[in-house]
């Protein structure tokens, strides 16, 4: 098999789109024929990816396609204020954490790609843990994420990538449904510096609907340090009834984006500046946190909305 060409950023995701919108597809005798050429230029090695390892092709054929019926049947998302969301050049989005599986980040990438007038592909910032992980690693890589650490976020961030973080992390992802909704605290404000030190605008994001896919009740530790992992979530489904309780289940989801923060105004050197970071790091979270409070009021039904 041959290697793909790696490219700069942001070109790789270019030359794709421009080729699938030239694509019309109107049958499937296309769509076969589609699914073979897909084959033999993964077989040959005709395809590029970035600096980062990010297949653009890949990612919308393969991906995209496995998490649009979970966003459009299952969870029936609802994105508002996609129009907040920059389209031509670099932003950070950053997202409140919950649902002890990470399904938040990615029905949120598939929002901003089907859902955003330029079709945009959310680079994510992942814990060491995710490319740690056998498989799990490498697949991400390949859906263009990488290590949440400062020199990458800016490096994407200065080719002009929309970039996602959710800062509460594990404390996030992995707080008792009793805390639901509830924003835990945002780290030491890293994706502000990153902000600060590429000009570009902070989206903050609300997302309802992922605390209640899995309920957890209780988290067996022994077994979580036996495993590596941060956690082992007990929830009225697992692991008592084992993979059918790993089936989320199916609340009705808002993400909503809220108008950009703009940093490009800031001094020269405020990222260093840790009050500032600090203040501006609350800011980013108190907003989302109102922005949950506001949603969950207009809901009258977890599964119906």
């Amino acid at each position: 098999m041959a290697d793909a060409q790696v490219i700069p950023l942001r070109a790789a995701d270019r030359e794709y789109a421009e080729a699938a919108a030239d694509d019309p597809r109107p049958g499937w005798e296309d769509t076969v024929a589609d699914v073979l050429a897909f084959a033999r230029r993964r077989l040959l090695g005709d395809y590029q990816v970035d600096e980062f390892g990010f297949d653009a092709e890949l990612t919308d054929e393969v991906f995209l396609r496995l998490l649009r019926p979970v966003y459009e049947k299952w969870f029936r998302v609802e994105a508002i204020g996609l129009d907040h969301v920059p389209g031509d050049r670099g932003a950070l989005v950053v997202a409140n954490h919950s649902g002890t599986l990470p399904w938040d980040a990615l029905m949120t990438t598939v929002a901003l790609h089907d859902h955003h007038p330029a079709r945009r592909h959310l680079r994510m910032l992942g814990a060491d843990l995710v490319f740690r992980t056998p498989v799990l690693g490498p697949l991400a890589r390949k859906a263009g994420h990488t290590l949440a650490c400062n020199p990458d976020a800016e490096r994407l961030l200065t080719a002009g990538e929309l970039v996602g973080v959710w800062p509460e992390g594990f404390k996030g992802i992995g707080k008792p449904f009793r805390d639901r909704y509830k924003l835990q605290r945002f780290g030491r404000g890293g994706f502000v510096s990153a902000a600060l030190r590429t000009g570009v605008p902070i989206v903050p994001c609300a997302i309802v609907g992922a605390e209640e896919i899995y309920p957890k009740l209780a988290d067996i530790k022994p077994l979580a340090r036996l495993l590596g992992v941060p956690y082992f979530p007990v929830t009225p489904l697992f692991p008592h009834f084992g993979l059918l309780g790993a089936v989320p289940l199916p609340s009705k989801w808002y993400i909503e984006f809220g108008e950009p923060i703009e940093t490009s105004g800031y001094p020269e050197g405020a990222a260093d500046d840790p009050m500032l970071v600090f203040n501006l790091s609350d800011q980013v979270r108190e907003i989302i946190q109102q922005t949950l409070y506001r949603l969950l009021a207009q809901r009258t039904n977890v599964f119906l909305g």
